[in-house]
């Protein structure tokens, strides 16, 4: 299948009450949003940085997953923490300035180690969210076999 580009995406947010909204988009459920605690948001509630940091490590494990599929490698299992950091920035307004991704690979052969290595940077380079933030991303993996 030719990918026939531009693609579009659309999101709709709809404030709710307080300082809570709801995210919407066709045919996924709708999530809940509010600005964290520490800017005065509820406990519980997706925040905008959250889901910031989510939609990097997501996108890394979908760009995984397909070139791991695509080369083939043999895998046990795939977790993924990421972490962001939000700081005030040179122009005073923050921002997320880094990303840390500290994916856990676990391959069914020892045989497979540079090759799930090597999926695994590759996969940082092609993340097209990662592509498209300005926050320096940083890719910290543990690749291990059965």
């Amino acid at each position: 299948m030719k990918l026939q580009l531009p693609l579009y995406y659309e999101v709709e947010v709809s404030w709710t009450e307080s300082q809570v909204g709801k995210v919407v988009t066709d045919h996924a459920p709708a999530v809940v949003v509010a600005p964290p605690p520490d800017f005065g948001g509820p406990e519980g509630v997706w925040s905008p940085e959250q889901l910031f940091v989510a939609a990097i490590n997501s996108c890394f494990m979908a760009t995984f997953l397909n070139l791991a599929t695509h080369g083939k490698l043999n895998f046990v299992s795939f977790t993924c923490k990421a972490a962001g950091k939000l700081d005030r920035v040179e122009s005073g307004g923050l921002q997320i300035t880094n990303v840390a991704l500290n994916p856990v690979l676990v391959i069914a052969a020892d045989a497979d180690l540079e090759q799930a290595r090597r999926i695994l940077e590759k996969a940082k380079h092609h993340c097209l969210i990662t592509n498209s933030v300005k926050s320096n991303v940083k890719l910290d993996m543990e690749v291990m076999y059965e």
